[in-house]
C-alpha cells in the first residue's frame, strides 16, 4: 500500500470510519495501473487513490460497497468484453467495455471498526468487561469520567462505578440511541438509581446482565457481555413473520 493510502488509512481506523481497501494485484497491458497501486473507498463511494481510470471506478465502488455490507473479503476481475466461466467463491468477474483491451484483478478488503462498548468505571468488574469484550472482537473503552463520548452506533453502555457519577453517566447514556445500557447494582438500589433519574429508562437494564449466577467478577462481567450479545442479535435479526390465526368455520344452523 502506497504511503499516503497507508496514511489515510490509518486515520480513518482511529476515527473509527468504516472503509474498504482497493489493491490492484494484477493487471495486463495496456491498464495503466500497477500492481501494488491502491486506493480507499469510504461508505459514500468516495474514492481516494488510483486502480484505474473512470470505467474501472465504477466496478470498484460498487463491489466495495458490497465488501462493507458483508465484511466479507473479494477479488474484483474486470475483463473488457464478455464474461465467461462460472462464478468462483470469494471473486466475482465484471465486463467492462470501455477497458482499453487490458484486464485488471482487485483486491477488496473491507475495514468495519469493532463494536465499540463504552464502560463507566475502574472497578474490578469494570476491568474484567474490558479484557474479555477486547478478547471477543468489540472494542471496550474504559474511563471513570461520566461524561465519556458516547455515540448513537455504540453497542453497549456499562456503569460499573460503584456509585461515583452514575446518575450523570446514565442519563448521557440514556439520551442516546445505544440500545443497550446497563448498570452493575444489586437489585434494590439499581431500580432506586433508575427512579431518580427523571428520565426514561426502558433500556436500562440493572441489575446489568443475565442471572448465571456470578460470583466472581470475570462471571459478572461474562453475563453482562452475554446480554449485550443477545440485546444486538435480537436488533440485527429479520422480523419473524406473523402468521395470521386460522378463522374458525362459522356453522350455521338452518
Amino acid at each position: 500500500m502506497r504511503s499516503e493510502i497507508a496514511g489515510r488509512a490509518d486515520a480513518l481506523t482511529a476515527s473509527r470510519t468504516p472503509f474498504a481497501v482497493a489493491t490492484v494485484v494484477r493487471r495486463q497491458r495496456p491498464s495503466s495501473v500497477r500492481p501494488g497501486d491502491s486506493a480507499v473507498v469510504l461508505a459514500d463511494g468516495t474514492i481516494e487513490g488510483f486502480v484505474g481510470g473512470a470505467c474501472a471506478e465504477e466496478s470498484v465502488r460498487l463491489h466495495a460497497l458490497r465488501v462493507l455490507e458483508t465484511g466479507e473479503p473479494l477479488l474484483l476481475r474486470i475483463v473488457p468484453g464478455e464474461v465467461e466461466g462460472p462464478a468462483q467463491e470469494g471473486a466475482v468477474t465484471v465486463s467492462n467495455p470501455c477497458l482499453s483491451g487490458g484486464a485488471l484483478e482487485i483486491f477488496l478488503e473491507p475495514h468495519v471498526p469493532a463494536p465499540r462498548i463504552v464502560i463507566v468505571g475502574d472497578t474490578p468488574i469494570a476491568l474484567a468487561l474490558q479484557r474479555l469484550a477486547d478478547s471477543v472482537g468489540f472494542d471496550a473503552t474504559l474511563g471513570t469520567d461520566p461524561f465519556l463520548a458516547i455515540e448513537d452506533d455504540d453497542a453497549a453502555v456499562v456503569v460499573a462505578s460503584h456509585g461515583h457519577g452514575e446518575e450523570e453517566a446514565l442519563k448521557a447514556a440514556l439520551s442516546t440511541a445505544v440500545p443497550y445500557v446497563g448498570l452493575v447494582a444489586s437489585r434494590e438500589r439499581g431500580a432506586a438509581v433508575g427512579e431518580s433519574l427523571g428520565v426514561d429508562t426502558s433500556r436500562l437494564k440493572t441489575p446489568a446482565g443475565i442471572d448465571i449466577g456470578a460470583r466472581t467478577p470475570e462471571h459478572v462481567a461474562l453475563s453482562i457481555l452475554a446480554e449485550i450479545v443477545a440485546v444486538r442479535s435480537q436488533r440485527e435479526a429479520p422480523p419473524t413473520p406473523v402468521a395470521e390465526p386460522e378463522r374458525e368455520h362459522e356453522h350455521h344452523c338452518h
